[in-house]
Parts: structure tokens; C-alpha cells; sequence
């Protein structure tokens, strides 16, 4: 196997390249001894302007003045800079060699930065967009059209790092999302997906277009937007001083015209539709200066970081994936030629080369678990998958009272019931007839989400003899239907009610045993579980009460600056069993990383905290018995976070532990998972991907912390992306070979489907909930609730409204599967 690529170093690096002796510090003059230029008149442009008086505008009487000459060409001047570089620090390279031994030092860090800053400069030189370690070149050939004037452009990240088998260059393809380059208006066309400029939504037009680079058709100069006018271009007037125009005192005569006659009539440039359009501001705040739309066209490489659509994701993840020998390909023909990292001077006046070739590791690959499915029947996963093929369920459920609600759903209803209910029968599941088919109003079907949920609650109150046990909800839309988040809060926060929504679109029974799987579980049911759980065989966890926790935070899209973050942590219940999770999710400051919910004490004697809650449900649920071994898997964190881990998160836990009882002292084991990384493994002579539980301890690993990559699931489409575990403490005192089975295990126990997954499960437990009850806010008016909602504020931020509790009749459920 094989990942990245090796540099080789010396132990003993040699300090940077001191300045060259024929640079000379010293400071800026423009140099006086050369002989005057005869004056030249500049040959201006005047740029049409709103703003202060003298600058052009409806408030002014001049043109363009002496600050304003910057946009305008002048003549070709010789002009002479001295430059004056001045010390700032000194890093020991020696302290690299340091790290691969294990002493790693700030000194390292800042030496490691420094390798990693050549590698952006020397991209830089070559023109190159940079996202932090990420290099795209512009080449139409890296580009691929996502849709909605949006592009997904290839590139390479490149960064340093310290291993066990010395220094390192990681390096992978990477991707970014890119604007299309040329005219503004076909570019908001596509955006806003419209037909015309005249159907275009201005406001989404002006916070699309802000900070981005175009170009001018009548002058050729490159300008940031500011702004749109307020006015359309054939009504925005400005003072226009006319160049052989003469009043009665002699002085320029000043006329007041629009923007559109300025161009058309005294540039002689045509517009074909900007009339009735907004003007695009290029100037400053108080010093606007508008173009006519049709002139402007954006240049290329400028980052795209709105949210993507539901289809433009799909659309990216579908035309970026590469099989393992094209990756292969591409970085070892493409990646190390295009950048040439030898020819760099800095990085051999560093002692550094790069090797062509691949790392050579060494890893193992662990047996799948048995699982134990309905009838006491056993079986291993092939390849990290299975089905339910004649098979039952191991701890089916039974549904006795439970509708059907339909928002306008283009399918046949009765067949898919029928359906749903035959292969339910065949999964070991007794359901039984609906108690009715609940259909939307349609006067109702263009009105708000939420007016719409609560119409069709009122409809369901009164068709229905009771409180249902389940409902099964039809949605228009996959993925994207904002009547999502609105009904799973009304049936999960304020009525109790389990609920799974679905956008049918080919019904097969594949698709109907997936259902199955969600709804099983969401009752409270089992579709299989670990044959070991049984036993009661997993070191150290099945003979010694343990919870397993999962921790993920999820942020606001990009963007989305004023959105709370949910932190979501999930726990295991009815030891030993660790297949059943429950979740606790809360609210937060925006992009606030760090949980700050998990010990939250209210006076002496209460505690609102998240772990609180947790831990009185393992004990109630595992027959009075506190855990003495805590397990915690943490999600989305960076390395430069992991000590805010240990010392804020983690003490907040051992807080909260200790609020419930003084003498408890249970043992702590944390792990970090990492799915955000760069590193990919490939088979020597093999087209496919990795097995799937494949491990990799050594080598390519940190020189002295504890860490692995597992790649416990199979990568059916690209290439398979390992999980970087990262043991930050480990009290209980696993062996290595059983914690890495305890993770490999954790990945086979995911209710929602037949395929291993890549990350445990709790974490991705974690993650669902924090998404789903996300949806939550999502719908609310964040202006208003951030002062009505009474909710919590963090130091110097805005209060945080709190999230809706979870209902008593759900909040213990697997709601998120």
C-alpha cells in the first residue's frame, strides 16, 4: 500500500539563505536624479460616479478629480522603489529533525509552517488560487460545470508533515468551487436559474456578486464590486463636465445625463438591455463609481462560498471522484511535474528534496464481525456488505396505529402501501392497515411550511381515534423540501410522534427493506447486531460497564455567519449492548467548535448539562449500574484543537460525573476521528480500492502521539478516504489490536443500512441528529429569536436561541436514523 510522498531531510537542516549581497536595504525615495519628463497631458477616461461634490455626481458640478486618476491609463513612467526588508524571526530547521524523534517543540510547528508557506509562494509564482495547503491552476481543463454558474476546479494540496518515517510531503487532488468566468448577467442567469435578466432577484444578485473581480469591456481594467445602484442604469444621473464646453466665465460646462446615455451617446458604446437594469459599483463606499451590467465580466479563479444546492453537490461529488489508479495517475504525471518542487531554491537552500515516489506502508486487514439477524441465525459480511435477503430482523417491532400523510406527492399511495406492508411481513415486522390516508388541502399547497404542517396536524387530529404510534410522510421533494424541518419538529417536539418521511420515486424492495431498516429502529427495534454483543466477548467493554459516547458540532453553511451551531452527543444504553444510542442536541454560539453544554449546573443541586442527561439514561436503562469506563468518539476537531479538547470538553464531563456523585471515578478513553484529511491508500498493481478493514499504524503515523488510519467500510465509487483515529487518552488501557477491533467493530452496528460504514457509528449518530433537529431552527426568524427566545450567550457573542426539547415519548429514541 501506499500514500503521499517522502522528502528527505538532513537532522542537521541548514538555516534559510541569507540575503544576497547585491540587495541593499534601504529605504523608499524616488530617485531625484533622473532628468525631468516633459510634462504630458493624461489621457483620461471619465468614469460616470455617484458621491461628493467634485467627483462627478448628481451632488457635484466636476469630473473626475486627481484621486481618481488610478483607474485612468497614463503614460509609461519610470518610477524607482528601494525596498527595506527587516528581521522578524529566526527558526531553527534543526527542530524538524527534533519532531522525528519525538521532541516536537514550537519551535517545530513554526518550522513546518515555514516549509508549508515555500510551498504556497512557489504556487503563487505560477499564478495559482490558494485555499490555505490547496493550489488550483487556471486551466479550463481543471474545470467542470456544476450548474448554476458555478464550476468545480481540480487542484493539488500540498503540506508538510512529521511521521515515523521522517519528514513528509502529503499530497492529493483536491477540489474547490470556483465562479464561472464571463458576462455578470449570464452568470446571475444561471445562479438564480431565470430566463432572462429581467426576472432576476436584485438583492440575492447584490450578496452574490460583493467582493468578486470583473473585468471591463470599454476599458479592460480589472475592479471589485462594492455594490448595485439603487436606481436602473436610465435613470441614474450624474454631473458630467464636458470636455469643449464652454460657460460664460470659461469654465467647462456641466450637463446632467444618465449612465446610459453617457455610454451610448458620448462612448459610443451600444447596450442592448442594461437600461432598465441595476449599475454595477466599482468605486468606494462614499465614491461610487457605476458600470452598465453588460460591460462587466468576471474574471477567473474566484472562490464560490455560497451553499451548494442539493444538486450541485451531487453534481460535484459525481464529476470529481476518481478511481484509485487515475488519483495515482494524476499526482505522480501531473501533480510533482506541474509543481517541480525541486527547482524551488528556498526548499534546497531548506536541505529538502522530494522523492517520485510513493510511500511504502505496511498494513493489516481485519476479519468482519458476525452478525446475528432474526431466528438466531449467524453470518459474516463479504466485503463489507450484506442484505436481507430471506432474512428477519433480530428485534423486529410491531405497528398497530399508524397513518399515512401526504403533501402532494406524485406516486401511487395504495400500491406503496401494499407493498410496504408485504415486505415488512417478510422482515418480520406485523404491520398492520393504515388507520387512514391523510391528503394536503390543495388550497393549502402554496402557502408557508409551517401553515401547511399545521393545517394538515388539524386534518390529523380529526381523522385520526388516538394519537398515532407512527406516521409516514410523502414528500414532493427529496432532500430539499422545506416542509421537512417544520414537520419533524411538530411531530418530535411538540407531539411525541415517530415519523419517516419519504420522496418516492422507484419503489422496489430494496428501497422498501432501507425504509424498513429507519423505521425498525426508530421504534425502538434492532435490525442486527454485533454476535459478540450476545456473548458478551469485547475486551474490557462487555465484562465492565462502559457508555459510548459520539460528539459532533454542525455549523451554519457558508455564508450562514448568524446561524447557532448544534452540538450533538450520543450515548449507548442497555449495556452491554452497544447498538442502541439515544442523542442530546443543543444550541450555540455560531461556529463555535468547542461543546459548551455538557455541564451546565443550575445552583447547588442541578445540572442542565447534556452528560447529565446521558448518564441517568445508562443507568436507568442498564439495570442501575453507573458506567466505570467512559468511551468518547469526537468528530471534526483539528489538531491544532485537540488539548481545547482534553482540557475544556473533557473536564466538563469529569465535572458533570463528579456533580452526580463525588466518590465515582470512572476511567476515560478519548478518541478523535478525522474523515478531513488528505491522505489515500493504494494497492501496488490493483485497480481497486483497499479492503475494507483495512489498518495502517506505522510509518506514515505521528512520530510519537498514538494514532491510526482504518479503512473499515468499501469503497464502491472513487477512492476510499480512511478514517485518522487519534488517541488523545486512554485510562481504560486497550491493547492496540483491541481497540482498533472495538472501532472496526463500532462500524458494523449503524441501524440505517447493510454496509459498514467509514467513521463508528456513534459519530455518525452524532452527526444525523445534530443535522436533523438543526432543521429545527432553521425555519425561524433569527432576528427576532435572538432576543425573544431567552436563550444562552457566550462571552462577546449574541444570545443563542435554545433549541425545542424533544418530546418524552421520543426524546430516548434512535429519532435520527
Amino acid at each position: 500500500m501506499e500514500s503521499g510522498f517522502d522528502s528527505e531531510a538532513t537532522e542537521d537542516l541548514p538555516p534559510p539563505p541569507p540575503i544576497p549581497p547585491n540587495v541593499t536595504p534601504i529605504k523608499v525615495d524616488p530617485d531625484e536624479s533622473l532628468p525631468p519628463k516633459k510634462a504630458t497631458k493624461p489621457s483620461r477616461v471619465p468614469m460616470p460616479r455617484l458621491g461628493t461634490t467634485g467627483n462627478g455626481s448628481p451632488h457635484g458640478n466636476d469630473s473626475p478629480g486627481e484621486s481618481d486618476c488610478k483607474r485612468v491609463k497614463r503614460p509609461y513612467k519610470i518610477r524607482t522603489f528601494k525596498v527595506e526588508l527587516n528581521f522578524a524571526a529566526k527558526i531553527p530547521m534543526k527542530s524538524i529533525a527534533m519532531a522525528l524523534k519525538g521532541y516536537e517543540s514550537e519551535n517545530s510547528q513554526e518550522a513546518l509552517r515555514v516549509l508549508d508557506i515555500i510551498l504556497r509562494q512557489h504556487a503563487a509564482k505560477q499564478g495559482c488560487l490558494l485555499v490555505r495547503q490547496s493550489f488550483f491552476q487556471n486551466n479550463p481543463r481543471n474545470f467542470t460545470d456544476i450548474g448554476g454558474g458555478v464550476l468545480g476546479c481540480r487542484g493539488f494540496h500540498s503540506s508538510f508533515r512529521t511521521s515515523q518515517g521522517g519528514l513528509s510531503l502529503n499530497i492529493d487532488v483536491s477540489t474547490t468551487m470556483i465562479v464561472k468566468p464571463g458576462p455578470v448577467v449570464q452568470f446571475l442567469i444561471d445562479n438564480q436559474n431565470v430566463k432572462d435578466p429581467y426576472h432576476l432577484d436584485w438583492t440575492k444578485a447584490k450578496r452574490v456578486l460583493k467582493n468578486l473581480r470583473i473585468t471591463t469591456r470599454h476599458s479592460n481594467q480589472e475592479f471589485k464590486i462594492v455594490g448595485l445602484s439603487e436606481l436602473p442604469c436610465n435613470e441614474l444621473r450624474f454631473n458630467f463636465k464636458q470636455r469643449n464646453g464652454r460657460d460664460r466665465n470659461g469654465d467647462s460646462d456641466t450637463i446632467e445625463i444618465t449612465v446610459y446615455d453617457y455610454f451610448t451617446n458620448y462612448r459610443n458604446i451600444p447596450l442592448s438591455f442594461s437600461a432598465t437594469l441595476p449599475c454595477i459599483n466599482v468605486g468606494k463606499p462614499k465614491r461610487p463609481t457605476y458600470v452598465p451590467i453588460e460591460l462587466c465580466s468576471l474574471v477567473s479563479l474566484q472562490r464560490y462560498t455560497k451553499a451548494l444546492s442539493t444538486f450541485q453537490r451531487s453534481s460535484l461529488v459525481e464529476k470529481s471522484r476518481q478511481k484509485p489508479q487515475e488519483r495515482m495517475s494524476v499526482l505522480t504525471e501531473v501533480a510533482l511535474k506541474f509543481n517541480n518542487y525541486d527547482a524551488d531554491p528556498m526548499l534546497r537552500a531548506c536541505g529538502v528534496t522530494i522523492s517520485t515516489g510513493f510511500t511504502q506502508v505496511e498494513g493489516r486487514v481485519l476479519q468482519p464481525p458476525k452478525l446475528r439477524v432474526g431466528n438466531g441465525e449467524d453470518f459474516m459480511p463479504s466485503r463489507g456488505r450484506w442484505n436481507f435477503n430471506y432474512k428477519k430482523l433480530v428485534e423486529p417491532i410491531e405497528i398497530s396505529r399508524w397513518a399515512v400523510v401526504t403533501f402532494s406527492a406524485r406516486c401511487d399511495i395504495g400500491s406503496l402501501i401494499r407493498d410496504l406492508i408485504k415486505c415488512s411481513n417478510m422482515k418480520g415486522i406485523v404491520m398492520k392497515e393504515p388507520f387512514d390516508v391523510i391528503e394536503e388541502n390543495p388550497s393549502m399547497r402554496r402557502a408557508p411550511p409551517v401553515a401547511r404542517v399545521d393545517d394538515m396536524f388539524q386534518q390529523i387530529k380529526k381523522k385520526l381515534p388516538g394519537a398515532p404510534q407512527f406516521l409516514l410522510c410523502l414528500l414532493p421533494e427529496r432532500k430539499n423540501s422545506d416542509i421537512y424541518g417544520p414537520w419533524k419538529r411538530k411531530c418530535l417536539a411538540e407531539f411525541g410522534i415517530v415519523t419517516q418521511c419519504i420522496a418516492p420515486t422507484r419503489v422496489n424492495d430494496q428501497y422498501l427493506t432501507n425504509v424498513l431498516l429507519k423505521i425498525n429502529a426508530k421504534l425502538g427495534g434492532i435490525n442486527s447486531f454485533l454476535n459478540i454483543e450476545r456473548s458478551q466477548a469485547i475486551p474490557l467493554v462487555s465484562n465492565t460497564p462502559t457508555i459510548i459516547l459520539g460528539m459532533d458540532v454542525s455549523h451554519g453553511s457558508p455564508g450562514q455567519s448568524d446561524i447557532p451551531s448544534i452540538a450533538a452527543v450520543v450515548s449507548s444504553r442497555q449495556w452491554p449492548s452497544i447498538s442502541r444510542y439515544r442523542a442530546s442536541v443543543r444550541s450555540q454560539s455560531p461556529k463555535l467548535e468547542m461543546i459548551d453544554s455538557l455541564f451546565k449546573p443550575v445552583g447547588d443541586k442541578n445540572d442542565e448539562g447534556i452528560i447529565r442527561e446521558l448518564l441517568i439514561d445508562f443507568y436507568t436503562s442498564s439495570g442501575k449500574r453507573k458506567p466505570e469506563n467512559i468511551i468518547i468518539f469526537r468528530d471534526g476537531v483539528s489538531e491544532s484543537q485537540f488539548v481545547q479538547v482534553l482540557n475544556i470538553e473533557l473536564d466538563q464531563i469529569i465535572e458533570a460525573c463528579k456533580f452526580l456523585d463525588e466518590q465515582w471515578f470512572p476511567k476515560f478513553t478519548l478518541i478523535i476521528a478525522q474523515k478531513n484529511h488528505h491522505t489515500k491508500f493504494f494497492q501496488p498493481k490493483s485497480p481497486d480500492n483497499v479492503q475494507p478493514g483495512t489498518v495502517v499504524d506505522s510509518k506514515i503515523c505521528h512520530p510519537r502521539n498514538y494514532d491510526f488510519y482504518m479503512c473499515s467500510h468499501a469503497g464502491m465509487i472513487g477512492t476510499t478516504r480512511p478514517t485518522h483515529y487519534h488517541v488523545l487518552l486512554d485510562e481504560i488501557e486497550f491493547s492496540a489490536d483491541d481497540l482498533q477491533e472495538l472501532v472496526h467493530s463500532l462500524s458494523y452496528v449503524y441501524q440505517r443500512s447493510t454496509t459498514a460504514i467509514s467513521v463508528v457509528a456513534p459519530v455518525c449518530y452524532a452527526h444525523l441528529a445534530a443535522a436533523q433537529l438543526g432543521q429545527f431552527v432553521k425555519f425561524d426568524d433569527m432576528s427576532d429569536s435572538s432576543s425573544s427566545h431567552g436563550g444562552h450567550t457566550s462571552a462577546g457573542s449574541v444570545p443563542v436561541p435554545e433549541l425545542p426539547r424533544l418530546h418524552q415519548n421520543v426524546s430516548s429514541s434512535m429519532f435520527f436514523c
